[in-house]
Formats: C-alpha cells, structure tokens, sequence
C-alpha cells in the first residue's frame, strides 16, 4: 500500500508540474491584418524610365495626417514640421509589393512606380535628393510616408527609386539625404524676411528651456527649434535691423557672447 500510495503522489506532483503556464500575451502589431502578404516581394516587372523620372520639387502645404508626435515599438518621434534645412547619411532601404496600393501616413495611396519614400521625422510631404554613396548615382524623392523602423535604417525608397539609385540587389545602400524642399520653406517664402539670432544650441532640450524662460524675464521673443539631433534657441523673429542689431548687442555683452544672426543674409 505504500508503494502504491508513494507512486499515486509522484504521479500527482509530475501532473501539477507539467500543467500549462499562462504566457503574457504579445503586444499587437501595429499593422497586424492590414497587408495580405506577410513578406515583402518585387514587382513582377521593371519600372519605366518615365516612372524614374524625378519629381520637381514643389513648395506644398503641410498635410493633415502623418505629421504629429507619434510612437512605436516603444520609440518616440517628433516630427521636423518646422525644418528649413536637413542633411543625414545613413541605409537605405526599399518597399514594394506589399504596401503597394494601401495608404501613406499622409493618407496617399502608396504606388511603388513612384519616386516616393518613407521617413521617420522629415515633414509630409517634403522633397530631398538621395544619392547612393557606393556608387554615387542619386534621384529626387518625395516623402509621403513614416518609416522605416529599423534602427539601423533613414529612409525608405519605392521601387522605382531604389532601381534608379542601383540597389535592388543588394537591397540596402549607404545613402546621403538633403532636404530640398519642405512645407516650412512655404511658410517662410509667404512671409515677410525675418531676422533671428542664435543664442544657443544643444541636445539638452531642458536647459534650453531654462535659457528661454531667462529670455523672457528680459522681454526677448525667442523660440526653440529642432534640427539633426539638436536643438536650437532663437531670439527673434524681427523684420526691423535695427531692432535685430539692438537685440545682439544686448546678448553679447550679457551672458551670450557668442550670439549671432541666425541668417546673416536676412539680418544685414
């Protein structure tokens, strides 16, 4: 009996010991179901020479979608809605099939024939030349779309794009981007020249922050702007020289010697 009673036991312990564990369920994809292909596939044929012909910059209005602070995978951005200037190098990489024919980030319907592309803060919809720095053939892209969400990737090129640039084989490239055309150039082409003065630049948003709160306790208008990773504090604007050249003296015999006009052609 007590053999049988001991092997009635250990059958009962192995029973609650190998008895399925509640698993923590993942977190949603953020696109899950959305795509009826799980991977990424090349189109069927080549793309014209017409479909690779590059889109002439042109000065647009910021879209309604696709241009507010965002996360994912547990990542923060924000995009550059106010960037004047922007250059970046780093991989590239391509996207067709798959994402053929649904909708951009800005609400566009995505056509791998276009010269088009994905970024993950660069305003929608802006134009920036490419150029594939292992063999230095560039094409002129417009952005309309957010990616890609690699950490080792900046831009995202449709198909047509990518075969102009050469990389379709290897599928990546080390590419150089240059930002020609964005809605803020719009903004400041409508408006009259505005002078402002550089008072500070750091990535430390914080104390920027605190720079600026001094700013105002000494009536100086200023603003803080984002650009390449950093951020930039600006008195200003003023369309007055006179006011512009008052405002800089103040600052450098103060506690800013090394203030200067932020575009020179602007304040002199």
């Amino acid at each position: 009996m007590k053999i049988i009673f001991s092997l009635a036991m250990l059958v009962s312990i192995v029973a609650c010991s190998s008895k399925p564990q509640p698993i923590a369920p993942k977190p949603a994809e953020p696109n899950a179901g959305r795509y009826q292909q799980q991977t990424d596939s090349i189109p069927e044929r080549l793309p014209t020479y017409l479909e690779m012909t590059d889109p002439t910059p042109q000065t647009e209005q910021l879209s309604r979608g696709g241009n507010k602070p965002y996360q994912l995978f547990g990542q923060h951005y924000t995009p550059l809605v106010q960037v004047l200037d922007h250059d970046e190098v780093g991989m590239a990489s391509w996207y067709g099939n798959k994402f053929h024919g649904h909708l951009t980030s800005n609400g566009e319907t995505y056509n791998m024939f276009a010269m088009t592309a994905a970024h993950k803060t660069l305003p929608l919809p802006s134009y920036v030349k490419v150029t594939n720095l292992d063999n230095m053939k560039s094409a002129i892209v417009r952005v309309n779309d957010r990616g890609p969400f690699h950490r080792d990737r900046i831009i995202d090129l449709s198909y047509s794009a990518a075969h102009k640039l050469d990389m379709l084989k290897q599928g990546t490239a080390r590419v150089q981007l240059q930002l020609l055309q964005s809605p803020a150039m719009l903004a400041a082409a409508q408006t009259p020249e505005q002078c402002f003065i550089q008072v500070f630049a750091s990535a430390d948003s914080k104390k920027l922050n605190q720079l600026q709160h001094q700013l105002k306790q000494q009536q100086l208008p200023s603003e803080i702007r984002p650009a390449e990773g950093i951020y930039r504090l600006l008195v200003g604007p003023t369309t007055n020289k006179q006011q512009a050249q008052q405002w800089l003296q103040h600052l450098r015999r103060n506690d800013y010697p090394s203030a200067y006009y932020f575009d020179s052609h602007w304040c002199s």
